[in-house]
């Protein structure tokens, strides 16, 4: 399993999926893209992953592996990173695609305006998850072949859809490699392993 490892909180996905028994290493080369079975999108800023996969000839080859099936978490930006389509993107920004849904970048505000929130996921056995939202993307429409896992329950935000599942795709616009609970990094492995079996 690979972690994009352009920009952002790589070394927190790294450690999620060590603490799954799961063997990851940092891709940012096309050569390295092409030694993993799955790859992780990690938070950070989502228009600087997009123009450095460009500058380093990722682009097109992680593109293609998702056509291709390859399983691919995205959290924050990694969300906004494998969404069809984004409202507020900067001009020319490009995603990889691949779950069809429209995503709204910096959603929730700012950076003083982050919070945290207990939420039920679907999907994920136990207490809800603590969900994290950093400057968040929300997701504002789904295609019926993609599965809501988690909405905001209070505040300004409630209803609003912030994890999916698309196939192979599971995207969320929180960070769960920041809180300790490696339940959303177990879900992926789960995927991950039932496309290999």
């Amino acid at each position: 399993m690979g972690v994009l490892a352009l920009q952002g909180d790589v070394r927190e996905h790294l450690a999620a999926l060590a603490e799954c028994d799961v063997v990851a290493r940092p891709v940012r080369r096309p050569t390295e893209l092409a030694e993993v079975d799955a790859l992780v999108l990690p938070g950070g800023e989502s228009t600087t992953i997009d123009k450095l996969a460009r500058a380093f000839d990722l682009r097109e080859p992680v593109l293609d592996r998702i056509k291709q099936g390859m399983p691919a978490y995205g959290s924050c930006a990694g969300m906004i990173l494998l969404a069809d389509r984004i409202v507020d993107a900067v001009p020319g920004q490009q995603t990889f695609g691949g779950i069809d849904m429209t995503v709204r970048r910096n959603a929730f505000g700012r950076q003083v305006e982050s919070f945290e929130e207990d939420l039920p996921f679907a999907g994920v056995d136990g207490e809800p998850v603590r969900a994290v939202f950093i400057r968040a993307p929300w997701v504002e429409e789904v295609a019926p072949q993609v599965e809501v896992l988690a909405k905001v329950e209070a505040g300004p935000a409630a209803g609003r859809i912030v994890a999916v599942r698309q196939g192979n795709l599971l995207a969320t616009s929180f960070h769960p490699e920041i809180t300790g609970d490696i339940r959303v990094h177990r879900l992926f492995v789960e995927m991950v392993r039932g496309v290999l079996a």
